[in-house]
């Protein structure tokens, strides 16, 4: 049996047991600067032929019968210049959506701005463009979209755009890093009192990247504590929490923070009505090793299913909200990816036997994407593709973005048609829910 997605209010009374949204999505990075040397822009819709195939697309969303769906809007295409607006393809799509009866879980912004945008999130200007944006959204969807996320992997986005330097304003420093941190963060605040401000009843979704780091070796584990504190950077600037007590405080200061910037948050602070958490057992799991040099060096070892426990107890522990899975998938032969499914679904339900309110579950993406390499790459989309999907894209010489049915989907229809579990869990739901708000 499928829910809709409760509102703010509704959230904060949530009791009941079997309180449990499947969901999915379709990958929506949209970086519009083209790399300097290829030329190339990483426009998802774009490169999977989404744009052209929506309909279909999102047919296939209401085929597999969840009762929500995390989408995104491609902001640079509703406000290609400053002044000028068209709502064509959220309304068609998200419009879609709803006759479905899929409540969408509206991404505005997933790592890409509208180039228009001079040095993207350090313009000064940033936090103001993006909640008149994300207003002007509300406001057409008011009252039948509730769900937003201000902002998609915001550490995620401070690494690539200001300590990578890939994406941008292409900053390449940990003092980089720091500053676009705390432009993305404040612009996560004014996104939610914009939303508010259309609709009280709207639920922010604050959805980031969880990685997990750890280390065997003694000379690293202060690097290994900071990392992860790094992780819940953007959770705690954005939720007041960060003041001189924090792990954090003097390494912002000394990376090029202002004890006033680090102030405005504490006295703007947000509530966390829900976390996605986004994860993925060949990425997620971090471990810190020593090279030949003596300097460490990280690697990724595929992760079982105590990746989703270990996560959601750490989450859970720190901010004592409801929790959603946001993303999770594996990428490679299909059997790996149900093996994956079986286990992070295993997890989810042991997190709540436990009691911890994990109240939903996303398998990210719907069909396969287009790897990041893509951009500054020269070899062509369909060498490219990363099958992580229920669908797979398999390129044919009819159709280069062919859609394929995998058993997947059928797999996932069943979790989807059945009950997360049988018996005690989320028994407890009801006061973390209501202690979050």
């Amino acid at each position: 049996m499928t829910q809709a997605l409760p509102t703010r209010s509704q959230l904060r009374r949530l009791t009941a047991p079997d309180a449990f949204w499947w969901s999915t999505g379709i990958e929506d990075t949209f970086i519009t600067a083209p790399h300097p040397l290829t030329g190339r822009t990483l426009d998802e819709y774009e490169l999977t032929g989404h744009y052209e195939r929506w309909h279909d697309d999102l047919g296939l969303v209401a085929e597999l019968g969840v009762p929500c769906a995390r989408y995104g809007v491609p902001w640079h295409r509703i406000q290609p210049a400053p002044h000028v607006w068209d709502w064509s393809f959220p309304d068609e799509t998200l419009g879609r959506l709803l006759d479905l009866g899929v409540a969408p879980q509206v991404d505005l912004v997933h790592y890409g701005l509208p180039s228009w945008i001079e040095n993207a999130f350090l313009n000064p200007d940033y936090p103001k463009l993006v909640a008149e944006y994300a207003a002007r959204l509300a406001e057409r969807f008011r009252g039948r979209i509730t769900w937003y996320t201000p902002l998609n992997e915001p550490r995620i986005t401070g690494w690539y755009c200001g300590r990578l330097g890939w994406w941008p304003p292409f900053r390449r420093s940990w003092p980089g890093f720091v500053a676009l941190m705390l432009a993305i963060a404040k612009g996560m605040v004014e996104t939610v009192k914009a939303l508010e401000s259309v609709d009280p009843e709207i639920v922010p979704y604050f959805v980031d990247a969880t990685d997990l780091f750890d280390t065997d070796d003694p000379a690293f584990e202060d690097e290994a504590y900071r990392r992860q504190e790094i992780v819940f950077l953007a959770l705690d600037l954005v939720s007041g929490r960060i003041d001189e007590r924090h792990a954090l405080w003097a390494w912002l200061l000394k990376n090029g923070a202002q004890e006033t910037e680090l102030t405005w948050f504490r006295d703007n602070a947000l509530a966390l009505p829900v976390i996605g958490m986004n994860l993925y057992p060949m990425f997620t799991q971090k471990k810190l090793l020593r090279d030949a040099g003596g300097r460490f060096r990280i690697r990724m070892p595929y992760a079982g299913g105590d990746l989703i426990t270990r996560l959601g107890r750490l989450y859970y522990e720190r901010y004592r909200a409801p929790l959603m899975i946001s993303e999770t998938a594996s990428m490679g032969s299909l059997r790996r990816r149900l093996d994956w499914l079986d286990e992070s679904v295993a997890a989810t339900r042991q997190l709540r036997s436990e009691g911890i309110p994990l109240v939903g579950y996303t398998w990210w993406p719907m069909f396969s994407l287009v790897t990041w390499a893509y951009r500054q790459g020269r070899r062509p989309v369909k060498e490219h593709l990363a099958q992580m999907g229920l669908w797979d894209i398999v390129p044919d010489e009819e159709d280069t973005l062919r859609r394929v049915r995998t058993p997947a989907v059928d797999a996932y229809q069943r979790f989807v048609r059945g009950k997360i579990e049988s018996v005690g869990a989320l028994s407890a739901v009801s006061s973390p829910i209501a202690a979050s708000q």
